[in-house]
């Protein structure tokens, strides 16, 4: 194993001036990574709930690939206790558990490198809308992950969370226009400057620019809870009939959007509606578990939830989906299954994760096939 490099990037020595690119979530993995929930005000009861919820998706995607969990050290024994044997505990201290957002962005190259871009991180907003403060151990988890595997690091200068884009692996990206424009991420980029980061730091070709996220999605609208690419040109969209929902015309504006659109390699998308569970609220017991602090997020009885099917983990043989409704959830695992079907499709009981602000896509993050060797 090589040691890590830092990368400072240079016109020269940009990602995909370096022959780097992300590939898409349907590639193949060597990994996952995951975090583990311990935070009491994001969390309710201890994240006791959450935390069997993350054994469950962990579980899950073990049957896949590799999985590695990293906890802070006063949860290390009890993480250890609940995980199963072959999914691996490894210290890593963290403010929460969105490895998604928190963690890094790998990269791939044709001669089998894997790389990671670093992206700046500020909870979601900084303190203007950030979700909770500080997020010191946070920033640090792409450099020590970096340190573990031995890949080269490439800081970018840019505040972004993973589930803020979607790549389909052949040069084509989803975000949305609410997340990465918003004046609490990056207020000195144009709408040009920052498709000019995406090229030079994905090595993707095209930004496909949705308007906004599902409907109060704290987030700020990531793009990994409304759309996602399920194959090269075929995307997965939250969808909601009922035109009284908020959620109705964000999907509608999102479908207009992808409909007159076309991909980097100029295929028009084929487009799958995957119905929106619920509305979810949160109930008067769920919110009376949680500490509230002046720091972190409220979580209040009767608040809406942005819950999503589209928040589910794309595994090499699996993919785990979050069950939110048992009125749509059948529904939503047939979608699935007719759109992966050589992958298995596992539901995982996801409301304690939708508890604390996120779902299954947000709390993973896959490590790409690569021979590092």
């Amino acid at each position: 194993m090589n040691a890590p490099t830092v990368v400072t990037a240079t016109a020269e020595a940009t990602p995909r001036a370096r022959g780097f690119a992300m590939p898409a979530e349907f590639a193949p993995h060597d990994a996952c990574w995951m975090l583990w929930p311990q935070r009491p005000d994001t969390w309710r009861y201890g994240a006791k709930p959450a935390q069997q919820a993350f054994v469950e998706v962990a579980t899950a995607i073990a049957e896949s690939e590799t999985v590695f969990v990293g906890v802070n050290d006063e949860q290390y024994e009890n993480a250890r206790h609940q995980l199963p044997a072959h999914v691996r505990v490894v210290e890593l201290s963290s403010n929460d558990a969105w490895m998604r957002d928190v963690g890094p962005t790998f990269l791939t190259h044709p001669d089998g490198r894997l790389a990671m871009v670093d992206w700046e991180f500020n909870a979601w907003g900084g303190l203007e809308g950030g979700l909770y403060f500080p997020w010191d151990k946070d920033r640090r988890i792409r450099t020590k992950i970096a340190e573990m595997l031995g890949i080269e690091r490439f800081p970018a200068p840019v505040v972004l969370e993973g589930g803020a884009i979607h790549v389909d692996g052949e040069g084509t990206l989803l975000t949305t226009e609410e997340c990465l424009l918003n004046p609490n991420r990056n207020p000195q980029y144009s709408r040009e400057r920052m498709e000019d980061i995406l090229h030079d730091y994905l090595g993707i070709e095209k930004v496909i620019w949705l308007p906004r996220g599902c409907h109060l999605d704290e987030t700020d609208g990531h793009v990994d809870n409304l759309c996602c690419f399920v194959a090269p040109g075929e995307v997965v969209l939250s969808w909601c009939d009922d035109e009284a929902d908020p959620q109705h015309a964000l999907s509608r504006e999102a479908l207009e959007v992808l409909e007159a659109t076309s991909d980097a390699r100029g295929r028009p998308l084929r487009i799958h509606k995957l119905p929106q569970p619920g509305p979810l609220h949160i109930a008067e017991d769920e919110a009376s578990g949680i500490d509230r602090l002046s720091s972190s997020h409220p979580r209040r009885p009767g608040d809406r939830m942005a819950g999503s099917y589209v928040n589910f983990y794309i595994g090499n043989s699996v993919v785990v989906m979050p069950l939110l409704d048992p009125a749509r959830d059948d529904a939503a695992r047939a979608i699935l299954q007719d759109l992966f079907p050589d992958r298995r499709i596992i539901g995982v009981p996801a409301r304690e994760i939708l508890l604390g602000g996120g779902n299954i896509h947000c709390i993973t993050q896959q490590q790409p096939r690569a021979d590092l060797s």
